[in-house]
């Protein structure tokens, strides 16, 4: 486990976990560790917000349970269960034993032998290294009806279970929360949360990115790949790509055995960087050369 003094201490351990950031985003995390309140992330989809809570998870030596959000989830879903089947088994074993105690059997049946932990109970219960990271992950996929039960969860950390009662964090959870902005997520959970918006990184910044997360690839072919993908942002998109696109497709590049980048290479792999027809589409016949082009004349010499 790492320990955290500093903002510096906080960009070390996510630098060692391969997650490049900001002194910004670096500050952010480390007043959300100190003060422990939760830390709301919100950006364009693929620019990192869910892989830095698993870096933080990673660096901390903790365990990382993550809420994975949709439309419709609701707070049992998010809670607990109940193990239908086992009740269902355990009732007719009761029964073929004869001389059943209803009232008995049914308090037997509500017992943490039969429940189901869903990531916010587990979130609660004490963990083995110190308090779990809570990830909340794409929040904006969710009602406001779920927000409203989320931030009762997230002012007192703990949550209610009617046949168990109340289950209080003997620690708080480390929470991050993500969103895309499909939609406006309501203030109140918001004022709860410190808040930073995580932006495509700069030229320099996606460089280190790429090295830290892919180190066999060339610098020539880095540079090209980074200024390519800098340059297909600034295009009319449906989908532009995030920083996961450029890991993922100078992966494949390498795989293939690519030493530079071509118009022949790039519509061979272009799937790897645009994950919509019509996007792709846009870079049939001359279109990909001219971002190539335009792309490699911006480049200095490294």
């Amino acid at each position: 486990m790492t320990a955290i003094s500093t903002i510096d201490d906080v960009q070390a351990m996510l630098a060692g976990q391969g997650y490049v950031c900001g002194r910004a985003l670096g500050t952010v995390v480390f007043l959300s560790l100190t003060l422990g309140r939760p830390l709301f992330l919100e950006g364009e989809a693929g620019v990192g917000k869910t892989e830095i809570a698993k870096a933080i998870a990673a660096g901390l030596g903790r365990r990382l349970i993550r809420l994975q959000c949709y439309e419709g989830l609701d707070a049992s879903s998010a809670v607990y269960e109940w193990n239908f089947a086992e009740q269902m088994i355990a009732i007719r074993a009761a029964e073929a034993a004869g001389g059943v105690d209803r009232e008995r059997l049914t308090d037997e049946l509500f017992t943490e032998e039969f429940l189901i932990e869903r990531p916010l109970l587990q979130a609660m219960r004490p963990q083995a290294g110190g308090a779990p990271v809570l990830l909340i992950d794409e929040l904006d996929r969710t009602d406001e009806p779920f927000e409203a039960f989320l931030l009762e969860a997230l002012s007192d950390f703990q949550v209610t279970i009617p046949e168990l009662g109340t289950i209080a964090a003997p620690e708080p959870p480390i929470v991050i929360l993500t969103s895309n902005r499909t939609r406006e997520v309501h203030d109140a959970l918001k004022r709860r949360c410190l808040y930073h918006w995580v932006d495509y990184p700069t030229f320099e910044r996606e460089i280190e990115i790429l090295q830290a997360r892919a180190p066999e690839a060339a610098e020539k072919l880095s540079r090209e790949v980074v200024a390519f993908v800098q340059r297909l942002r600034t295009e009319d998109l449906f989908k532009k790509p995030g920083v996961a696109e450029t890991i993922d497709w100078a992966k494949c590049l390498l795989a293939l055995d690519v030493i530079d980048l071509s118009p022949e290479v790039i519509a061979d792999t272009v799937g790897a960087i645009l994950k919509y027809q019509d996007d792709i589409q846009r870079l049939q016949g001359s279109e990909a050369k001219r971002i190539l082009d335009e792309a490699k004349a911006g480049l200095e010499p490294a």
